[in-house]
């Protein structure tokens, strides 16, 4: 019975990551435009954007491989089993097992890795671009992403997913200058690998500052579809992994009833609510930075995070 709930929240986790990815783009769509004094798009304008794109015929360029027309669908599958692996509103999940920080950040290294050999597949000078700007970033936000899985692997003595949400669930973790430079590294590194101001601006298609759109520049139809909600998916896991890790308030833990996940199913779509709401008001009051000074803001993230491990180091004085 155990494993067939597990199961079952499992799904619902998979399906549930997928509906959401989408509408949360567009409610940070409307938020940024009300804040602007513009009208903005619907909330379900992604979902039709979506659709619109699946139904569209794919054009390939004549010398694009296998692996140009292979990337979307490894990309889309590596980013949806990362978000499905973490928890949201049950730590009781089928795949809590693996749901591993390690393995998290390989199978996002990994969707980036194919990302850049697309881009790079068709010859083109703005793929190029774009792949090379990504490694740049790739990185430096790549090392980190891994101190900040040290420094809370160091506090909770393991690095799975469940097993964090439950100890920050069980109160004994208390209040540490630590996990808030661990909390601002890894929002600057969520900021800088979803492409969104001030590191990249999804919105615009200008040469000199495209780097995620440089490398999809190519892609059309169902292929540019997949790419897109992979994007959409990414934003989403990152927000999630920060409510998991740092804010797991209201998910249900090991024991708890149905009721009692899908209470975590509501408090985690309005936890996605306050993330979204909070990201377009950052986006809104700072303007894009120069690609040469993304090093220094990454470099930020990287010393916080650095900062915060030593901190845990020393006062658990292991």
């Amino acid at each position: 019975m155990t494993l067939l709930l597990a199961t079952f929240y499992q799904i619902l986790q998979m399906l549930l990551v997928l509906a959401l990815a989408p509408l949360l783009t567009g409610w940070v769509r409307l938020v940024k435009a009300r804040l602007v004094g513009r009208r903005g798009p619907s909330m379900a304008q992604p979902y039709r954007d979506l659709l619109r794109l699946l139904r569209k015929e794919v054009v390939l360029a004549r010398n694009a491989s296998w692996l140009f027309r292979a990337v979307p669908y490894m990309m889309f599958t590596a980013i949806w089993l990362a978000a499905g692996l973490v928890p949201v509103f049950t730590t009781q999940l089928a795949l809590a097992p693996t749901a591993d920080l390690i393995a998290l950040i390989a199978l996002l290294g990994s969707a980036r890795f194919f990302l850049a050999l697309a881009g790079m597949d068709t010859g083109t000078s703005f793929g190029g671009i774009g792949s090379s700007r990504e490694m740049m970033i790739a990185a430096l936000a790549e090392p980190a992403m891994l101190m900040i899985v040290f420094s809370v692997a160091i506090l909770v003595r393991s690095t799975s997913l469940a097993e964090i949400a439950d100890f920050m669930l069980s109160g004994a973790v208390g209040l540490r200058i630590s996990l808030a430079l661990a909390l601002i590294a890894l929002v600057m590194v969520a900021i800088a690998e979803n492409a969104r101001i001030p590191i990249d601006n999804p919105a615009t298609h200008l040469e000199l500052t495209m780097v995620h759109e440089a490398m999809v520049l190519e892609y059309s139809g169902r292929h540019l579809a997949l790419v897109e909600a992979a994007s959409m998916l990414k934003m989403l896991l990152y927000m999630a992994l920060i409510a998991c890790v740092f804010a797991p308030w209201g998910m249900a833990t090991a024991g708890s009833g149905v009721a009692a996940a899908l209470g975590g199913v509501a408090v985690f779509v309005a936890k996605l609510a306050v993330g979204g709401t909070l990201l377009a008001l950052f986006e809104t009051s700072i303007a894009k930075m120069r690609v040469f000074r993304v090093g220094e803001f990454l470099g930020g993230a990287l010393l916080l995070s650095l900062l915060g491990a030593i901190f845990l180091y020393v006062s658990r004085g292991v």
